[in-house]
């Protein structure tokens, strides 16, 4: 299991604005810690969906891991 920490932008004219970070400490695989960090975002947020408050969920590069 690895650490992960999702970066959530809201893009303005084409320009990614981080709104938001998440950290995953245990995950199988990149796309759990995506997945669990969208539930998260949205859960501290408030809201249904995350695409409600960004547009864009991505993985830190610094905390992806090396293949």
């Amino acid at each position: 299991m690895s650490q992960y920490r999702v970066l959530f932008a809201k893009q303005i004219l084409g320009v990614p604005f981080t709104v938001g970070t998440v950290e995953i400490t245990r995950a199988r695989d990149p796309e759990r810690a995506v997945r669990a960090a969208a539930l998260r975002f949205a859960r501290q947020h408030g809201v249904e969906d995350w695409r409600e408050r960004a547009d864009v969920a991505a993985l830190d590069a610094a905390t992806a891991p090396a293949s």
